[in-house]
């Protein structure tokens, strides 16, 4: 019993503070997506696709989780994409302190997307709000088609689950259709991508459909704000 009421406090005192990362992100107009996977999954090299398709048309960023060392921060820099590194020791996630805190030496008012790369772990990550707009979980396809039901906490938290390294697929013994069907089956919502870093399948259509999350995005908070304004006036005429 004791065990609950910490870990629902730690939970309650990590969505306050993402709220208040969230509130800094749209501040400045960042959309914010939060990268998830176990370790291997090859969400890094789906990032590197990811940014080389869109660093001529968006002001990117990245925010890197590892355990140690910022080899892949150093893999974000060298495509000329500004990023910092959180090395988080023996923790197996990101929370939203550690976001909080790395925006103090990472400055994004000029950025707008900016991915968090999460520690990979197949669990832990999806249980922490970090002020994301979007939660989206790269998969290796070679880790097998149980997995969704065996661990189902990430793929159900998942808009858009990236199932990777296709290519491998002749060699795994894994049947696609199979996979998809028991993601579908913890998440009925969540949209599926097919991809493979090596051949290039998917990702343009993973990109098409990001883009228009954060179209979607942008239309949401301008009409917001067109009926914050609206309601502002009406309220201006009324005491008039």
């Amino acid at each position: 019993m004791h065990r609950i009421a910490v870990d629902t406090n730690i939970l309650e005192a990590n969505e306050r503070i993402a709220e208040e990362n969230h509130e800094v992100f749209q501040k400045h107009g960042v959309f914010v997506v939060n990268l998830m996977s176990a370790p291997g999954a090859g969400k890094t090299s789906v990032l590197e696709e990811t940014l080389r398709r869109l660093r001529g048309q968006y002001h990117l960023g990245v925010i890197e989780g590892d355990l140690m060392t910022t080899l892949d921060a150093d893999r974000i820099q060298a495509l000329g994409v500004p990023a910092f590194q959180i090395t988080t020791g023996t923790v197996c996630h990101l929370d939203a302190r550690m976001v909080h805190n790395a925006l103090h030496g990472f400055k994004v008012d000029d950025l707008q997307l900016l991915f968090i790369e999460n520690v990979g772990n197949l669990v832990c990550p999806a249980e922490f709000n970090l002020g994301e707009d979007l939660k989206v979980m790269v998969y290796s396809t070679v880790e097998g088609a149980e997995k969704p039901k065996k661990y189902p906490l990430m793929f159900h938290e998942a808009e858009a689950v990236l199932l990777n390294k296709t290519d491998l697929l002749p060699y795994s013994g894994v049947a696609l259709e199979e996979l998809q069907r028991n993601v579908h089956e913890v998440s009925p919502e969540a949209t599926i991508f097919p991809m493979s870093c090596r051949t290039g399948e998917g990702i343009d259509e993973w990109i098409a459909w990001l883009i228009g999350r954060m179209n979607q995005r942008s239309a949401d908070v301008a009409n917001n704000s067109a009926s914050v304004t609206e309601g502002g006036g009406i309220r201006a005429h009324l005491e008039g």
